[in-house]
């Protein structure tokens, strides 16, 4: 059956009164007034109309009809006596003289109300995801989404960059995440991995002679989700540029995300080009954050030579950094839930104290800092009113907690954040190594591919963790956007920059042959940088959550409930893959 419609469902006006018409659509809902009168919402992807019952033959067909069924009206369009303004078609309505149902639904009752959507349990929702984006405001999301990515995908084309997709199944590749491993067939005991990013692939076009590559990248990690992070697949603005500086590829992204931001975004102001540029060192010491929210005007102060030998133990021997804020009128209640708040962020300890009306430090740690009162008035610029808000531990932990409490105080304080712009900053000059947390060993700060500022003779004769790189970080309003770099296209600057941490050059061309060799044959100085969609959009739309800007996400578990994945397979595909499974024990 070829299914014909005259209009959509928010296309009628008052100067198609008159006109016989054909509608189709859900329907959403009926209000009836009597037996022979009811008013009808049928609803399509575009909008919705009123449809008007006037007959008992009619309405018995209605009475037959569950909501959400799809159906098929005919009939002449009329002035509504009734008008509503608010809606597109609010001015007409449609009187049937036939109604057939296409597709029916077989529930009476549905897990719950379509526009309503939104305030049922996520897993439901995510469960019965083909009804949540029928939800008008969900499904705007997804349409507004299709036009960013058209807008990006326009825009470096516009820039001369072209569009090449790159390959799904690839090799494993030490990206900082853990891999999707895909068993090769034909191969017994050999893996493919879903790529964590294109950034071999794109580092060899450079070296094969494309000049500017984009593309809307998916990438694959098997990482926890977080609130501006989905687990298990992701989508990019993939970019790299030939003979390119860091301001080049900088030029690039200011001119392209901005206007966009600013035509789409739920606050219509964005930064201008040139956006501020930060050293990540001055960053984290100023906002305790190498993504920085730059909406709130609070910064770090230190406190450590005023404070450290007061008398109060957390604060012996360590680092202090102090935030000052005036007009905060929190409650002491209020002080406390932003003091557990961090806390859950950082899993560390914050402290605080006032000065009164009368320049007397009141509250909190107030008691232990009397003695030296002018002292720390004088170093911290204290004026009466004043909150002081305080971090301490070692300088990477007290920067981070110092950081974790700013951007909580810049929210509740007055006149602190700007709530209504889109604000940039480019975070640079990332050590080249770090480090590990874990490992306790030295490892790379970022990517591995990253130049290092000073080249061979950095490597070379420079403390490694004194090494900063051409590596740099895009963010906006306190969200990391994306990661680039000036890519290592030397072979001897590569081997010399993994000799540092620990792994020789039969190592790199064993990790890397086909870069590593490429690059053997002259390549040429690039760099580039992948936007992450998603976070874009979410942004964009001012979502909290980046699952309510994906058609199809997974859960915060990894699983796709609605179609059921991850999934057990049956043994025979295990057979033809060479797959074996040995279940964890039981504990």
């Amino acid at each position: 059956m070829v299914q014909s419609r005259t209009h959509n469902c928010n296309e009628l006006r008052l100067a198609n009164v008159g006109e016989n018409v054909t509608l189709v659509g859900w329907f959403e809902n009926i209000r009836k007034v009597s037996k022979n009168l009811g008013f009808l919402i049928l609803r399509d992807f575009y909008g919705t109309t009123q449809i008007v019952v006037e007959t008992e033959e009619m309405m018995a067909v209605i009475d037959g009809i569950n909501k959400e069924t799809t159906i098929s009206v005919t009939g002449s369009v009329r002035e509504r006596s009734s008008k509503n303004m608010e809606l597109p078609t609010g001015e007409i309505e449609v009187v049937p003289e036939k109604i057939e149902i296409l597709g029916k639904c077989i529930y009476n009752a549905l897990p719950f109300e379509i526009n309503k959507s939104k305030e049922a349990d996520e897993n439901t929702r995510l469960k019965y995801r083909y009804l949540d984006l029928r939800n008008p405001e969900v499904k705007s999301k997804i349409v507004l989404r299709s036009k960013i990515v058209a807008e990006l995908r326009a825009a470096m084309i516009a820039h001369d960059f072209l569009e090449i997709t790159t390959p799904i199944l690839t090799c494993s590749s030490p990206e900082g995440a853990r891999d999707y491993l895909v068993p090769a067939r034909n191969h017994p005991g050999k893996f493919y991995a879903l790529p964590q990013a294109p950034q071999q692939f794109k580092q060899i076009l450079m070296a094969s002679g494309f000049d500017r590559y984009f593309q809307i990248a998916p990438c694959f990690r098997d990482e926890d989700a977080r609130a501006d992070r989905s687990p298990g697949e992701f989508y990019q603005l993939d970019m790299e540029m030939c003979f390119a500086t860091q301001e080049d590829v900088f030029a690039v992204i200011e001119d392209v995300l901005p206007p966009i931001f600013a035509k789409y975004g739920v606050y219509k102001s964005a930064s201008k080009a040139p956006f501020v540029r930060i050293p990540y060192l001055e960053a984290m010491d100023k906002y305790g954050s190498d993504k920085p929210d730059l909406r709130i005007d609070l910064v770090l102060q230190d406190a450590t030579a005023v404070m450290e030998d007061c008398g109060f133990e957390p604060f012996k021997g360590k680092k202090i950094k102090a935030i000052v804020v005036d007009k905060l009128t929190a409650t002491r209640k209020q002080i406390d839930q932003m003091i557990a708040d961090v806390e859950v962020t950082t899993a560390q300890k914050t402290y605080w104290f006032r000065v009164d009306e009368n320049g007397e430090f009141v509250g909190g740690i107030s008691k232990f800092l009397v003695e030296r009162k002018q002292a720390v008035i004088d170093a911290l610029g204290l004026k009466n009113g004043d909150f002081v808000g305080i971090a301490a531990g070692d300088l990477l932990t007290a920067q981070k907690t110092a950081g974790a409490f700013r951007k909580v105080l810049g929210a509740a304080a007055e006149g602190h954040m700007k709530k209504d712009v889109y604000e940039f900053c480019w975070i640079v000059d990332f050590p080249m190594y770090e480090i590990g947390e874990e490992s306790g060993e030295l490892e790379f700060c970022h990517n591995p591919f990253s130049m290092p500022q000073g080249g061979m003779d950095a490597l070379k004769n420079q403390e490694p963790l004194s090494i900063l790189a051409y590596q740099y970080d895009l963010v906006c309003n306190g969200v990391e956007l994306s990661s680039g770099a000036i890519r290592n296209h030397n072979p001897e600057i590569m081997i010399e920059a993994f000799k540092l941490v620990g792994l020789g050059e039969e190592d790199v061309k064993a990790k890397f042959p086909a870069m590593y060799n490429a690059f053997c044959y002259g390549a040429p100085p690039h760099g580039g940088i992948a936007p992450g969609v998603d976070r874009m959009i979410m942004l964009i739309c001012g979502e909290e959550s980046i699952r309510e800007i994906i058609p199809f996400p997974m859960n915060k578990t990894a699983q796709d409930i609605m179609m059921g994945a991850p999934a057990e397979v049956t043994q025979k595909q295990l057979d033809e893959a060479h797959i074996a499974i040995k279940m964890p024990e039981e504990k």
